[in-house]
């Protein structure tokens, strides 16, 4: 075949799908072996599952790198682990790190309290001022970072442009997918050179497993692969399995939460115990026109801002009976949490109330359920 393959045929199949052997199973079995018996005298490659070469955690590295569009992936035991080691692959002691100010919380400590400790500065920039990103470039850049569509605001960050920044510096463009799933947004189409994404989120889908994912050159993902070794956090191989079953249904799952969310936004518009609805299918969002331009779909989160601040919020999520209060995102499952409490909780009340995230705020995730269904728990809880 030499026309690539969709997107949902590569989740499938993978980029090069052939024919198995007969009585092969139609499903890659789970090697639940640390090692593996190694050929006298080979100097190979040792087979090891710390090592990251599992039959299992190979599959899903060359399945996930064929909807990123890269040549080479690993995948690590978490996004956080990913956002890391993706970072630390490319900066040295002394190196600067320019970075979005719309970022998740937990990314914002990283880079706060512990890359200082190797010598890493970090700035940040607020996406919407294009010009500040040229304005923050010190002569010890090496590398952007940024959220594709952001948590829990659902900003879209104009990547395209930032990559034309970061081609004429020699710098590296890192960015989070996480949000879009390869689905909706591929970063490397749009000039970003690593991409990294929680895996515990749209890849698998089904809120059992924890992982994450990092997709770019065959460089890159080679030193990713080293420091991996050394900080050892491999994937094991049946939260392999169960992400490489997820990703099956990936775009199945998409489609339908993307379909859901859209149809909740529209409705929660209209409707005044919310004060805003955060969500870039809506023409009433800041970044609708380049979130139309760059993305296959307006994704699957919508922000909700209670009219009434924590006490409305509290009362809401009492009464909600289907959509389960909950952090974390992406599943079939509708889930729904207070950034305050999760994602944000690390951040004072007067930097949240600065970032558009003030208390009262609501980051739903929409899952797969009957839209009449969930519309009908969010109308009963309010």
């Amino acid at each position: 075949m030499t026309k690539r393959l969709g997107l949902s045929t590569i989740a499938i199949h993978g980029r090069t799908p052939h024919r198995g052997a007969d009585w092969t199973p139609a499903v890659t079995p789970i090697y639940q072996s640390a090692t593996f018996r190694n050929p006298l005298g080979s100097d190979a490659d040792v087979l090891y599952t710390r090592y990251g070469n599992n039959p299992n955690q190979r599959a899903i590295a060359e399945r996930y790198a064929g909807l990123e569009g890269a040549e080479d992936a690993i995948f690590v035991a978490s996004g956080m682990a990913a956002t890391a080691l993706a970072h630390l692959a490319v900066l040295r002691p002394g190196d600067h790190l320019l970075a979005s100010r719309w970022i998740y919380g937990g990314t914002r400590t990283l880079f706060d309290t512990e890359f200082g400790r190797f010598g890493i500065e970090v700035s940040y920039v607020d996406p919407d001022h294009p010009r500040a990103w040229r304005k923050a470039l010190r002569p010890n850049t090496r590398a952007i970072f940024v959220e594709a569509l952001t948590n829990p605001l659902m900003r879209v960050v104009d990547v395209p442009a930032i990559a034309k920044i970061t081609r004429e510096h020699g710098l590296a463009l890192l960015v989070d997918g996480t949000f879009c799933s390869p689905v909706m947004f591929r970063p490397l189409e749009h000039g970003a050179d690593i991409v990294i994404t929680s895996a515990t989120k749209y890849l698998n889908g089904h809120s059992d497993i924890i992982a994450g994912a990092i997709a770019g050159s065959s460089s890159v993902i080679e030193e990713v692969t080293r420091l991996m070794r050394l900080w050892g956090p491999s994937i094991d191989p049946h939260a392999a399995w169960l992400t490489e079953r997820g990703m099956k249904t990936l775009s199945l799952r998409v489609e339908r939460q993307h379909r859901n969310a859209m149809a909740i936004a529209q409705w929660a518009a209209t409707r005044p115990a919310f004060s805003a609805v955060h969500y870039p299918g809506l023409t009433t969002h800041p970044d609708h026109a380049l979130a139309t331009e760059l993305f296959s779909g307006y994704g699957g989160m919508v922000g909700l801002m209670m009219a009434g601040g924590v006490e409305a919020a509290q009362r809401f999520l009492a009464h909600l009976r289907l959509v389960t209060h909950a952090p974390s995102l992406a599943g079939v499952e509708s889930l729904i949490c207070e950034p305050r409490l999760t994602s944000h909780k690390g951040v004072g009340a007067e930097e949240r109330e600065a970032l558009g995230i003030p208390d009262g705020f609501l980051r739903l995730s929409c899952g797969c359920e009957d839209i009449d269904d969930l519309l009908a728990d969010l109308a009963g809880a309010l």
